[in-house]
């Protein structure tokens, strides 16, 4: 199991990243709720 977790943490980590960034980006579906987001992240958001 460890070595599964040593060879792809990284690869989970960058897509946890990019998913991140996606979602910062983009607004909630729902017209009623959104989530408060974290401080960090929001600095990955681009406007």
């Amino acid at each position: 199991m460890k070595k599964i977790i040593l060879k792809y943490g990284g690869m989970l980590a960058a897509l946890a990243m990019v998913f991140t960034t996606l979602t910062v980006n983009s607004t909630c579906t729902w017209m009623t709720y959104q989530e408060e987001l974290p401080d960090t992240a929001k600095k990955l958001r681009k406007f």
